[in-house]
Order: structure tokens, then sequence, then C-alpha cells
């Protein structure tokens, strides 16, 4: 077993890098990125075409590898268009808004152990902060305006309707995204994300904290705009939501920040919660599975796995209604975090005030508090001869009593019908009649 580094050992390492190293691991991260993404838009479009039994593409380069780099050499020569009621310096600082901060949250996930790169001793992460985990967030939060400001500078009002409802719908998933993230903080005792990568040497956080992994999980899809939670590329209108009026690189820009976003919060889940570059088990068992540059593929297959079930769920599940999807984050991800993270912060003040057997006699006595409440509860089921109170609807409806007139059609087809029954009727009476004489 690899000896665990002690808090702050990675900051310290870091701190001594030479400027060309750091600026060489910029360079690294940077064309990571853009390969990752080139390879995403194929992959997506691979995986998807195989569950809809449809070869996908694989006419450009071998296997249709080439087809994004055709894609993106498409968007570079189309016409860049502006509309004339845009403001003109807002309209083109957005996309950049919303890019950066995409590529800023690399800077402190970790994607590899210490190693030697030209005789240097140094950690494969660009940089290590006591406050790592807030960096990433307020990256996220930052990306935000990109949105809002592309939506109110297009001079369009499709554009900032989709502009409002996306920052709606990132800062509502954001709050859950935190909430999820503070019960890892609890036990690694650190916002570093290399001390959270070196607290689990002894177990991932996805069996210790399962209920921070789903909202986790979930939060981030939401976050990132992807189906089925895509409600701002899907308006009512069959518009494109926020970025309608961009072309070109510009139009390329809130593409390429889409997918490195899918990628940056896959990452940080692999560092939250699968241990980050650490080797899964019985690989761990293997001295050498965490040394050296090896790492780098346990971390890059941790994150192509959440990749994966990104493309899974856009393949398989039906896009949400707004009000069901606003309604997932509010009332029902951030209670469930807020009661975990009570639950979680309790067990640890137990764990370290009380002894096992305490902590079983505490659990014990609130368990038959719970009980004996539920049963001692007066039972609030209405008497069965109250009128059941009328179904309201979540969203609007037209009133209950508005009767829809049938068509020409069918209502000649219901005087028909009449006429029918009425001889009908007529023929027996008369065979009635007729047989009483």
């Amino acid at each position: 077993m690899n000896p665990v580094p002690p808090p702050g050992y990675t900051q310290t390492l870091l701190a001594d890098d030479p400027f060309w190293l750091t600026l060489i691991k910029v360079v690294v991260v940077f064309a990571m990125l853009m390969v990752i993404t080139l390879f995403m838009i194929w992959f997506e479009r691979r995986v998807v075409g195989r569950m809809q039994q449809r070869p996908g593409p694989n006419w450009n380069g071998p296997f249709g590898l080439l087809q994004s780099l055709a894609d993106g050499l498409k968007l570079a020569f189309k016409e860049d268009i502006r509309p004339v009621l845009a403001d003109k310096a807002v309209f083109f600082i957005a996309p950049v808004l919303s890019v950066i901060p995409a590529f800023a949250a690399w800077a402190v996930i970790p994607i590899g152990p210490e190693v030697s790169i030209f005789g240097e001793q140094t950690a494969l992460q660009l940089t290590d902060l006591p406050v790592g985990i807030l960096v990433v967030l307020a990256c996220s939060s930052i990306g935000v305006y990109g949105i809002v400001l592309a939506g109110w500078a297009s001079g369009s009002p499709y554009p900032l309707l989709g502009s409002l409802r996306s920052a709606a719908q990132v800062i509502s998933y954001e709050l859950a995204l935190g909430l999820s993230i503070i019960a890892v903080v609890l036990y690694a005792g650190s916002l570093s994300t290399a001390d959270i990568v070196a607290a689990q040497s002894t177990g991932w956080y996805i069996w210790l904290l399962p209920v921070s992994f789903v909202i986790f999980a979930v939060s981030m899809v939401g976050e990132t705009n992807r189906a089925p939670f895509d409600l701002p590329e899907a308006e009512s209108e069959l518009v494109g939501g926020f970025h309608t009026e961009y072309s070109s690189l510009k139009f390329a820009l809130f593409f390429l920040a889409e997918y490195v976003n899918m990628v940056t919060l896959s990452a940080v889940a692999t560092t939250l919660f699968l241990g980050g570059w650490q080797a899964p088990w019985p690989l761990s068992l293997w001295p050498a599975a965490n040394e050296g540059w090896l790492p780098i593929v346990w971390f890059l297959g941790k994150t192509l796995a959440f990749l994966f079930v990104y493309v899974w769920l856009r393949g398989t599940l039906p896009r949400q209604r707004y009000d069901q999807f606003m309604a997932l984050g509010w009332k029902l991800l951030i209670p469930i975090s807020l009661v975990w993270l009570m639950l979680v912060a309790t067990l640890r003040v137990l764990r370290v005030e009380l002894t096992t057997g305490q902590i079983l006699i505490v659990g014990g006595v609130a368990l038959v508090l719970l009980v004996g409440a539920a049963l001692l509860l007066p039972d609030q089921t209405p008497p069965d001869d109250d009128p059941e109170p009328p179904v309201v609807a979540d969203y609007p409806v037209p009133p209950l009593d508005l009767a829809v007139p049938p068509t020409p059609k069918r209502r000649r087809r219901a005087v028909t019908a009449a006429r029918g029954d009425d001889r009908e009727a007529e023929t027996v009476t008369a065979g009635a009649k007729e047989g009483d004489r």
C-alpha cells in the first residue's frame, strides 16, 4: 500500500514548479480537452446511432473519427452573422465568458500522482489550492454570465427568454451540486482536491456517501443543460435558446463550452467519489498501479464512464416538462441534500464524541421515538362521506367545464345515428302493436 501524503503536501510540491513546467502542463491540459471534445462529439453520435440501430458517422476517416474535425472546420468557414439590434461588444464577450471558466476549472483537478518531468519532481496537476473545490464552483457560476449576456445581447426576445430559463436551471441545480459536495468535504477534512483524492486511499466515497453521489450525478446533468434536462435548447417556439442568433465560431465556442463542462464535471465527480486517479480494486492491491504515469489511465477511464452515462441518458430518456424539472431540483434534491447533510454531520460528531456502543444506543432511542411518534399521531385521513378535493394540476389547464364542439363530420354521424335509432324504435313499436292485434 502506497503511503498517503500528508495534507498540503501537493501544494508545497507544486509551489516549486518552474514557469516552463507550468506552461507545459497548461498546453497539455488544453490540448487534451480539445481532443476529448472532438472525440466526445464522435462518440456521442456513434453510441446514440447504435442505440437507434443506425451506423452513425462512418465516412470521414477510419470509423468516422474525422467527422468532428470536419464539422469544426465547417463552422469556422460559415458566415458570421450579427443581428442589427445586438450589442456588439457583449455579443462577442458572451461566448468567451462561457468557454474560459470551463477550461479554468481544470487548474485544480488532479490527473495523476507525483512524477518526474525532465528531472523535476512534480504532481500531475496545475495547482493545488486550499479551497480547490470552491474554485470549481466559482468557475461554474461565472459560466452563467455568458449564458445570460448571450441572450440579452442578441436583441431578440426569444434568446432572452431562453437565457433566463437556462440561468434559472443552472443556478437551481448548482445549489444541490454544492450541497452534495459538503458531505465529501466533511469526511475528507479539506477543500483541496488533492487531499480529497488522498483521503480515499482506504475507500471511495461513492460507497460511503451514496446519497451525495446520486444527487451530484443528477445535478451535473442539469448543470450542463444536457438531456433529459436540455430545456434551454428545446423552446416551445422551436428555436435554439440563448444562442439562437449565433453562428460560425461564436456558436462553436458555446458548443465547445458545453462539452468541456461535461468533461469537467465528470472529472470532478471522479475526483470526489471515485478516488480520482487511484486504481480500482483489485488493481489497487498492486503497488505499481498508483505510481508513475499509469494512474492517468484510471482517471481517464472513470471520466469516460461518466461521459458514457451522459450519452446514454440522451439516447434513452424523454425530455422533462420545465415545471417538473424545476420541482425536481427545488422540492426533491435540495431538501434531501439538507437532510442527508445533517445526518452526515451528526454521525461525524458522534464518531468523535461517543463510542460505538453509545452510538448504537442513541440510534436505537431515536428510532424508537420516530416509530412512536408515527404511531401516536392522529389519523389525518378524511371520512369517506367527505367529497374528494378537486384535482389541481401544477401547470395551466383549460377550464374543466369547457365543452369542445364536435367537428362537422362527427356531428353528421351523430345525427344519422340518432335518426337510425328513432327509426328502429318506431319499427319495434309497430311490431309490438301488430302482435297485440
